[in-house]
């Protein structure tokens, strides 16, 4: 699929698209014409990024565990650099940082929901 098609079907910007290809993110194949050529599974990878970089996670570790989420677990590095698993764990705490966030504002939306959803109902029954 062209470029266009992918943005498209994953609501990535083809901008966006092409900064992932520059990154070592995506590499899709050239046609003779040089327009890019995107595989079936690019845009499930293009959204998995997405995710990843709304998550806070930059390129350089993107590009570094990218290969290694679905695939087999044989496919780790069997001697994982320190300054790596460092960053990576940073990320980690990073990202459970904002789940904890993310979590007590669902939380808190959630109880505005069951308050006015009570307070209109009981408008509805006076």
């Amino acid at each position: 699929m062209k470029i266009g098609e992918l943005s498209r079907m994953t609501g990535v910007s083809v901008r966006a698209l092409r900064y992932y290809e520059e990154e070592g993110l995506i590499r899709p194949a050239r046609g003779s014409n040089g327009y890019r050529d995107f595989c079936d599974g690019a845009d499930e990878v293009v959204r998995q990024i997405r995710g990843l970089i709304e998550c806070g996670l930059p390129t350089r570790i993107i590009r570094d565990i990218l290969p290694y989420l679905d695939g087999p677990s044989d496919l780790l590095p069997q001697v994982p650099c320190a300054q790596m698993l460092d960053q990576v764990s940073a990320e980690r705490e990073h990202l459970d940082s904002r789940i904890r966030c993310l979590t007590r504002n669902r939380d808190a939306v959630d109880a505005y929901l069951r308050a006015a959803r009570k307070a209109a109902r009981a408008t509805v029954e006076a």
